[in-house]
Parts: C-alpha cells; structure tokens; sequence
C-alpha cells in the first residue's frame, strides 16, 4: 500500500502536466481493447453500444490532442519570441564583431610580415620559390650582382614572357661587372675560385675570360629582348666595383643571394629593409656607366644572333670585343645570352 501511494505521489504531479494526454492514451487503450472483443460478447444490442462508445471515444480523442496541440503551441510562442528576439536579433551584431575579427587578425599577420625584415632562404627550392613570386605580375625588375646569368637564364626570360602575355609594360634595371674592366673581371673570377676550385652548375670554372663573357652575353640579352618587346624599357650599368651579393628586387620582394646557392635573403615590399635596398640600387645604377640600350633599333639582331650580328652590334655601341676574340668566342657570348644554363637548377 505504501508503495502504491508513493507511485502514485510521483505520478500525480506528470498526471497534472498532462492530463489530456493521459486521459488521451487511456481511451485510445480501451477504443482499442473494445475494437478487438468478438460481436458474440456484446449480443445484438451491446455491439450498437460497442460501436456508439468508440465513436464517441474517438471523438473524446481527437478533441484532447487538439488540446494538447493548442497547449504546446501556447508554450512555445514565448520560446519563439525570445529566440526571434534575442539570439536571431544579435546575429548581424555577431556577424559584424566576426568581421571585424578577421580584419584585426589580417591586420596584425601583415604587421608581423612588415616586422619581420628578412627572411632566411635554406634551400635551392626555397629560392626558386621565392623567384617565381617576385616574377607574378611585376611590373619592374632591378638586378645587381657579378654578371648575371640566373636573369639571362631564367628572370629576364620569364618577366619578358609574362609582359607580353599581358601586353603590358616592363621596366627592367641590370647592373653587371663591366667587361672592358679586366682588373674587376680578375678580382671576381679570383674570388669565386677561392670559394671553390671546381666547375659550378653551369660546369664551367670561372677565369677573367669567362667573367667578360659573362657580361657581354648580359649586355647582348638585353638588347635581343629590347628589340623583340616594345614594351619593355631595359637599362644596363657597368660596374667598375664587385660585390659579393646579388640584389633581385620585384614590385613585390627582394632576394638577395650569395655564392651559397643553398643560402638567401628575402624581403616583402614595404618592409624598412626592401624600401633602403631600392634606395641603395637606384643610386648604384645612377654611379654605373651606361650600355646605350637606346639604339637597340641600330643593329638588328636575329633569332640566332651571327657572328657578324654579335660583332657589329658591340662595335656599334662603342664596345668592341677584344681583338683576340674569334669565331668561337663570339658564339660563346651568343649561346651564354640567349641559352645560358640555370644555376639553381637540378
């Protein structure tokens, strides 16, 4: 007894919160047992009563779950209200701080990107990485270094290329050893043997005569491309002092490399240390004697430079070729201008 009137104590309060439902079930249950019992247990009269007792129970039913539906819907109204009002108001207000979160985050990773001056470059794919995203899209390339054969091989062919797919202008400053110089032509061929006795990638060893080379077939490069692009506004600068470091520098970055090939530096445009080495570039080019590039038209090269071609074309801009050059050396200067050998590559 005692345990029948603790059940029902704790059914009492879930019966009250939901009488119709309950009465609800209790009716269909008996619907259902009076719909199941055999004719024979009701007699003729009894089954008209059967039937009368199940319609009316049905109806009973029907009306308490639309009761029940009513009442559901009551108590939820006051739940919509606060979730159309409350959390479905504050969404544009939440959507907005998102935004403004993502805007602080750009914000602080591209002042981070500005902080951080230079960064170290460990691997021959990392600098060949780096070249391909200085090269997208510049619309000006400065170079300074020994005499260039990474911008004959690869940059100077590839900005050129992009340029006229996008038919658009491209500016383009070089400064190389000067090769009428014999004295600087020595002290780099000096210095890049002490690094190291044996051919680089390219597989030749560096004397004085392969630094001149070097810088003609740089001189040459820049004319055959001048004359094949309009758009393209090329200068060179002969230097009469070396460096040990070469500047590439994009609309976008600078890189700086050494004789390492597995080393570099990089800088982003913006940075304190890329605006100072533009500075530093464009007023070493300023000191620079000049390759007259303007009379590009003067001495029309072919797409396979002759020899006579090479010859005239140096004669022509106040620059002959030494004396003891001959046919093989002009056709050395040639192949090294328009099909020099990558030296970061595998």
């Amino acid at each position: 007894m005692a345990r029948f009137v603790w059940a029902m104590k704790r059914a009492a309060p879930w019966a009250a919160r939901n009488a119709d439902g309950a009465i609800a079930l209790i009716l269909a249950v008996v619907v259902g047992v009076l719909g199941i019992m055999p004719d024979e247990v009701f007699g003729k009269e009894g089954q008209e009563i059967q039937r009368q007792l199940v319609n009316a129970a049905t109806l009973v039913i029907l009306a308490l779950v639309a009761t029940a539906l009513l009442r559901d819907r009551l108590r939820q109204a006051p739940v919509e209200r606060t979730i159309t009002s409350g959390a479905l108001a504050e969404l544009p207000v939440r959507l907005a701080r998102m935004e403004q979160i993502e805007s602080l985050a750009h914000s602080t990773r591209r002042a981070l990107d500005a902080l951080q001056l230079v960064r170290v470059l460990g691997s021959r794919q990392e600098i060949a990485q780096s070249h391909a995203e200085a090269r997208k899209d510049t619309a000006r390339w400065s170079f300074k270094g020994g005499t260039g054969t990474y911008l004959r091989a690869v940059t100077l062919p590839l900005c050129v290329a992009a340029a006229r797919r996008d038919k658009r202008h491209l500016t383009v400053r070089v400064e190389v050893l000067d090769p009428a110089d014999a004295e600087v032509c020595e002290t780099y061929a000096h210095y890049r043997r002490s690094l190291s006795e044996s051919p680089d990638a390219t597989g030749e060893t560096w004397t004085t005569d392969r630094v001149r080379k070097e810088s003609y077939a740089t001189i040459l490069a820049a004319f055959w491309h001048r004359q094949r692009y309009g758009l393209l506004d090329i200068a060179v600068g002969l230097s009469a002092t070396m460096t040990t470091f070469r500047w590439d520098l994009s609309s976008t970055r600078l890189i700086m490399t050494v004789e390492d090939p597995n080393m570099a530096m990089t800088a982003l445009a913006g940075t304190f240390y890329y605006e100072n080495c533009d500075t530093e570039l464009r007023l070493s080019f300023e000191q620079a004697r000049r390759v007259p590039l303007e009379q590009y038209k003067k001495v029309p090269l072919s797409d396979e430079p002759t020899i006579e071609e090479v010859q005239e074309l140096f004669e022509h801009i106040g620059m002959p070729l030494p004396k003891s050059y001959d046919g093989r050396d002009v056709v050395d200067i040639a192949r090294k201008a328009l099909r020099a050998v990558d030296p970061y590559g595998p």
